[in-house]
């Protein structure tokens, strides 16, 4: 076998994603944009959990989300602010409120 199985050329680690989570407590929608020809046009969604303020770009207008409900998503820390992942924001599910 050929050995130094570390993953990425070099032994180079990348830094695992931000996780956050918690009750959603606003949401501010700007848009839409479009960057360039032919891009579909995205909503800002401006969102603040927990006291922290976010930044979430969708094609949609409105948040799927209610106010209130606990959120899981991850996220990176850049100079201009927190960015949520595409396609990472979701509704948290406690199995013990279920009620089963």
């Amino acid at each position: 076998m050929a050995g130094n199985f570390q993953g990425r050329k070099g032994g180079y680690k990348k830094t695992p994603k931000l996780a956050g989570r918690g009750v959603l407590e606003s949401v501010e929608t700007d848009g839409p944009h479009t960057e360039w020809v032919g891009m579909p046009p995205y909503y800002i969604h401006n969102i603040v959990v927990d006291g922290e303020k976010y930044s979430y770009m969708s094609s949609d207008k409105e948040l799927e989300i209610d106010l209130g409900k606990k959120v899981t998503f991850r996220y990176k820390e850049t100079s201009k602010g927190n960015f949520i992942d595409k396609r990472s924001l979701g509704v948290v599910i406690d199995p013990s409120e279920l009620g089963y």
